[in-house]
């Protein structure tokens, strides 16, 4: 035929003929290791027994466990209410699971008193978690690191950081308490506060669109929740560093954090700061010889003459500038080159630099240290982008009741996956420090086949899969976790 090209068609692939009627083939059968996990850690039971006693007989899913299992489909990677059914219908695998619309049922009824008992079941179920992982690991909370290195305290254990930001979830239908959010969008505003040395989420507050970004009675919410999210070991008396951007920058919140301290919480702040007038007339009375090298990602020092430098002004200030603020509070500016396209006020682009300031109330360290630990604060980011994956990207119902309690489900998702990194894949750098899309297609979604035989069930993974070992091992280390008696 005239314009046909005459080539023939190139076979690479091995010739199959496809059928739906394989017999005990599964799918994401990693996923099994998160279930597992949750039943171990005691997740599973701690939020069962938030609906203990209100249970008809006759209910067929037990509601706690029907959470756990929308927590375990979150991780997997389910976007929706409906995609239980990816675990639903592998019976053989997963157990019983509960319809769709029996989740949804169940995320309906999900009260404001549930949502405070369901977090303190997830309080519960960490503090086994982390003591678990002390058993597994020999450290029960690794250490955050500042320019490479870890970020201790002065008796030298490990410095418990919080990091707390806001982010914008939008909303592409009509949804309860979906607004208009500053950046000119339509959806949610919630707050979220992780734990930076295990990257566990500890608590969130869902917010409509228009919620301001600082505003301090939400933040002040967070750090209660988040607070009441750590083993009481962790709780009082141990080194805790709260961070957050400017938005956290405001006095009554940075006056609620020093005032832990009459509670037993040793709590530390490093907080971002607004530059305004008074703080460009600061800096511009500083002297030269104010400015040190700030240091980069390795711990090396920078030119202070022509890259980034930094310099205290908390004495530049007139007499009672701070007093508002919690006593011993430092403001800490820094300074450096502009990126292209970097927007500048006109002081900065008189004198070239673009400055910014953070506060903090630790007393002692060198400046440009100070520095480098509130800049480690933009690892939150990351949280919140891989969060996003996981659950925090889209809240799926119009009732705002049920986007709360998914959110709960949420943090309990981003939690299995980080407990399964840091307790059962610790020692495999590549899948600890995955982010939750690559340890999907690594290890979740895979395929096995379900073996009965001698009165066990065995998930036999393809031998030549790459990460085949490495999920057996953990599951094989999942066993031999403790569990505290009932």
């Amino acid at each position: 035929m005239e314009g046909t090209f005459r080539v023939h068609a190139t076979r690479t692939r091995p010739v199959v003929e496809v059928s739906a009627d394989g017999v005990g083939v599964v799918s994401h059968a990693g996923s099994r290791l998160l279930a597992d996990l949750a039943d171990r850690t005691t997740l599973t039971a701690q939020v069962s027994a938030v609906f203990a006693g209100r249970v008809a007989p006759q209910t067929a899913h037990d509601p706690g466990r029907v959470l756990t299992d929308v927590a375990v489909m979150i991780a997997d990677g389910g976007q929706c209410i409906s995609d239980i059914v990816a675990l639903g219908d592998q019976p053989g695998v997963f157990g019983s699971v509960a319809s769709d619309s029996t989740c949804r049922r169940v995320l309906d009824a999900v009260s404001a008193e549930d949502l405070a008992a369901i977090g303190q079941a997830r309080a519960a179920a960490r503090e086994v978690a982390w003591a678990q992982r002390g058993e597994a690991t020999g450290t029960v909370l690794p250490a955050s690191l500042v320019a490479g290195q870890p970020l201790l305290a002065r008796d030298g254990r490990p410095v418990l950081v919080i990091d707390e930001d806001a982010t914008i979830t939008i909303a592409h239908s009509e949804k309860q308490r979906a607004a208009a959010t500053f950046k000119h969008t339509w959806g949610f505003h919630p707050v979220l506060a992780f734990c930076d040395n295990t990257n566990q989420a500890l608590t969130g507050l869902l917010r409509p669109g228009n919620a301001g970004s600082n505003t301090a009675a939400d933040h002040v919410v967070v750090v209660e929740q988040a607070v009441a999210q750590l083993p009481e070991a962790f709780r009082h008396g141990y080194p805790i560093l709260f961070r957050f951007d400017g938005a956290g920058a405001s006095k009554a919140l940075l006056a609620h954090l020093r005032g832990l301290r009459g509670q037993g919480v040793d709590t530390e702040f490093t907080v971002g700061w607004a530059l305004g007038a008074r703080e460009h007339t600061a800096i511009a009375a500083l002297p030269k010889t104010a400015w040190s090298a700030a240091i980069d990602g390795a711990g090396e020092p920078r030119d202070p003459t022509d890259c980034a430098a930094v310099a205290e002004l908390t004495g530049m200030f007139a007499a009672g500038a701070l007093a508002d603020y919690p006593t011993g509070m430092r403001v800490i500016t820094r300074r450096e080159r502009p990126h292209p396209g970097a927007q500048l006020d006109l002081i900065e682009e008189a004198d070239g630099w673009r400055y910014t300031c953070f506060v903090t109330d630790t007393a002692i360290g060198q400046h440009a240290w100070l520095d480098a630990r509130h800049r480690a604060h933009a690892r939150v980011e990351d949280r919140i982008r891989t969060g996003k994956d996981t659950g925090l990207g889209r809240f799926p119902s119009k009732m705002f009741a049920i986007n709360q309690a998914w959110l709960a489900c949420a943090l309990t998702a981003i939690d299995l996956i980080a407990w399964a990194q840091t307790i059962l894949l610790h020692d495999q750098p590549a899948l600890a420090k995955a982010e939750p899309k690559t340890l999907r297609y690594r290890l979740l979604h895979v395929a096995a086949r379900l073996v009965r035989g001698g009165r066990r069930l065995r998930l036999k993974i393809d031998r030549t899969w790459r990460w085949a070992a490495a999920l057996a091992l953990a599951f094989h280390r999942l066993q031999p976790l403790p569990v505290p008696l009932a």
